[in-house]
């Protein structure tokens, strides 16, 4: 803060000085009765907590006082003397608004209760003091508050950084849920991971409509940036495709991918696991939808190297056709490799076009991916060959 100097006033007489000084006791005191019956927030807090703010206040008083007897004063000595070591317990026990309140009791009762105290002389000059004295005194209230929102905001996001590292890398649960709670986190059940690239521009601009489509949405968030890569954690999440889908707007360009919602944050780091995999190899699909489910990335993923990726395909499509029956990786296989002709399948198994189609048909119905449909018959294409690299019993 810098060294503002307050004006001094016009010397007032020493009798009335005196006066002051013998009347300090029942100015405190009729500045406490004041607060008592003015402020109902004030007859809230808690016996240490009201002790506290009325030393605050007496000191207002003494400060107010010295003020007269000195020839000139820096702003950071009036703060010294008005608040002692109490700005920071002062921000964290109650609100600016209820500070200035505070200061502006004392003020009304200086305001009410000095003219009558001092000699008719100098009246005119301590009501001019007390003015310039309560405004200075609310600037730099004002800028006690700034200061420790500054480092609280610093700290909240170091926290935040710090929190959002040890979910995507899968801490203990006692770290993480810690950390969560020093950082306020209120989601619970239901976590989502998402990720893409970072903004190029107006980034804290980004990040705070991200924050608040989060909160209008009911979501609790953490964000982190990591150069040029953005991650998500979502807490609270219901309809995954729509929590996507509300926040993706905010990343830069390029692809938008986001896991499997997890039970909670202690487990995020596996939709964290699959959303990252997913940005990485997000480029081996153009027409990829933004935002994709990382799920849907599962071919991409396994060809560039995620294990997570290749236990999925092997254990969601290759084991369970392989369990029903070589006839239908057999037929699956065939119909992707004469470029999806039922008649070409047919005639290739000696079988008839219908009977294709009743076997594709059941490896719809077991794997979720119908190979009638040009991206799932990839997906499908993509496992059965996973499937041959790393069976089963190799992949999990």
């Amino acid at each position: 803060m810098s060294e503002t100097r307050i004006t001094p006033p016009r010397k007032v007489s020493e009798e009335s000085l005196r006066r002051l000084r013998a009347h300090l006791g029942a100015l405190n005191t009729a500045t406490l009765q004041r607060l008592d019956n003015t402020l109902p927030w004030y007859r809230q807090l808690t016996p240490d907590e009201r002790s506290s703010l009325g030393l605050i206040a007496q000191r207002g008083l003494t400060g107010f006082l010295s003020w007269f007897e000195r020839p000139s004063t820096t702003m950071t000595t009036v703060l010294g003397e008005v608040f002692g070591g109490a700005p920071t317990e002062l921000t964290r026990s109650i609100s600016l608004q209820r500070a200035l309140q505070l200061i502006r009791t004392v003020v009304d009762v200086v305001e009410a209760q000095v003219p009558g105290i001092v000699q008719d002389r100098d009246q005119t000059l301590v009501r001019e003091a007390v003015l310039r004295y309560s405004r200075e005194i609310a600037f730099a209230l004002a800028d006690v508050y700034a200061r420790a929102a500054e480092t609280r905001g610093a700290w909240d996001s170091r926290n935040e950084a710090v929190l959002l590292d040890a979910v995507l890398r899968g801490e203990g649960p006692d770290e993480i849920l810690s950390r969560a709670a020093a950082a306020g986190w209120k989601g619970g059940k239901s976590v989502m991971v998402m990720a893409g690239r970072t903004p190029e521009a107006e980034l804290p601009t980004r990040l705070s409509g991200m924050r608040r489509t989060a909160a209008r949405s009911g979501f609790d968030i953490l964000v982190g940036v990591q150069a040029e890569r953005l991650v998500l954690v979502l807490g609270g999440v219901g309809d995954p495709t729509r929590a996507a889908g509300a926040l993706s707007p905010w990343f830069g360009e390029g692809p938008v991918v986001y896991g499997p919602v997890t039970d909670s944050l202690v487990e995020a780091h596996r939709s964290g696991r699959e959303a990252l995999a997913g940005l990485a190899a997000a480029a081996a699909w153009p027409r990829a939808l933004r935002p994709t489910h990382a799920q849907d990335l599962l071919p991409e993923r396994a060809l560039n190297g995620d294990q997570t990726a290749v236990e999925t395909l092997v254990q969601r499509v290759h084991a369970p056709l392989q369990a029903a029956g070589n006839s239908l990786l057999e037929t699956v296989d065939t119909y992707c490799e004469l470029g999806h002709s039922l008649e070409g399948t047919a005639r290739e198994l000696f079988i008839h076009a219908n009977t294709v189609r009743y076997r594709l048909r059941r490896v719809s119905e077991i794997t979720g991916w119908d190979p009638l449909n040009p991206r799932d018959a990839y997906v499908l294409q993509t496992a059965l060959a996973v499937g041959r690299l790393y069976p089963p019993d190799e992949a999990g």
